[in-house]
């Protein structure tokens, strides 16, 4: 049987231990692992791996030994309670296999669960688990967390549903970080809230918030706020020989002196404004806004706007200049007017 949706996330987090099979498959390594160490925690419990109701097989392994598998179904355990034999990395090519295993399974045997990547919708492994009537098939896709998986990863953490600011700011989280990542950020944020019974705050957030990983382009960025002329030519040929254009860096350019702009306009200052930022910064990154914005000021940020406009529009004229020319040279004076700061 196929699951998808609220109802697979629901299963995922209270698998039924009565069915035969499950299978979790997804593109995203840590994703489909997040999710499998989810289901195998709830059908073992903590101590499933120490008292060795928990059976961990390699998919290479399988392949030199098929027998691997029906024994550890098979095999009785020296603790009570249910048992999982779990498969990662598995192909195509042990559906023959697995499909063995499901139909002689019986109640009592250990629970199959089966980890696989990116799956189509032929593939004999997922019609094995699909089309068996005590058994479960599950993709994991790149889909961005919903408001519901964040409430539940705070509750997960043992933490208070937030005000719907945090909310935002977590989402906005959620969206630049791995799963794994975010799901230990937000385990972190709880261990940081314990004895703390203020309600969770962005100042929270940002206080255990990774830095996450900055794009190219804004690398190209860093250099120019920081008046380092020098180093612009060789970043801008690494940037280029990676396919970026200039139209793209351009966006990217007017994209962050706006950003720092609405935060040189507000008018509590700067740390005030990078707090109002939509969506919310953190860690280092946060920091370096504001570093950047106390650098240039209002005036100054206004002044690289409108070179930066004026490019946009020469980039995107029938002007034969050559792009990559016209935007080096915007950047250098640019570099040039922070270096006069």
């Amino acid at each position: 049987m196929k699951l998808a949706g609220d109802a697979a996330a629901g299963y995922l987090r209270k698998p039924d231990a009565t069915h035969a099979g499950l299978l979790i498959f997804g593109t995203d390594p840590m994703r489909v692992a997040t999710k499998r160490q989810q289901a195998i925690a709830a059908l073992v419990g903590p101590q499933g791996e120490e008292e060795m109701r928990l059976t961990r097989i390699n998919a290479a392994d399988l392949r030199r030994d098929p027998a691997l598998l029906d024994d550890a179904i098979k095999a009785q355990g020296f603790f009570p309670g249910h048992r999982v034999a779990f498969v990662e990395d598995a192909t195509d090519g042990m559906s023959k296999l697995v499909d063995a295993v499901l139909a002689d399974w019986q109640q009592g045997d250990a629970q199959l669960v089966v980890t696989a990547g990116s799956l189509t919708a032929k593939s004999p492994l997922r019609k094995v688990f699909e089309n068996h009537r005590n058994a479960m098939a599950i993709g994991i896709y790149d889909d961005p967390p919903s408001m519901s998986d964040i409430a539940r990863a705070l509750t997960d953490a043992g933490l208070p549903q937030p005000g719907r600011d945090v909310m935002d700011a977590l989402f906005a989280l959620a969206n630049t970080l791995e799963p794994g990542d975010f799901r230990q950020t937000v385990e972190k944020v709880g261990l940081y809230k314990q004895g703390d019974n203020e309600p969770l705050s962005i100042a929270d957030i940002t206080a255990n918030a990774p830095q996450s990983a900055e794009v190219d382009v804004d690398d190209v960025l860093d250099v120019v706020t920081a008046g380092q002329v020098d180093q612009l030519g060789p970043v801008l040929r690494g940037l280029y020989a990676q396919g970026v254009t200039p139209v793209t860096l351009c966006i990217g350019a007017m994209r962050h002196f706006r950003r720092l702009h609405v935060v040189a306009s507000d008018p509590g200052g700067p740390g005030s404004g990078v707090g109002r930022l939509r969506p919310p910064v953190f860690g280092p990154r946060r920091d370096k806004i504001a570093r950047q914005v106390n650098q240039w000021g209002r005036d100054r940020l206004e002044k690289a706007l409108t070179a930066l406009t004026d490019t946009d529009l020469q980039l995107r004229s029938a002007s034969t200049a050559p792009q990559a020319a016209l935007m080096e040279r915007t950047l250098i004076r640019l570099a040039m007017m922070a270096r006069r700061g």
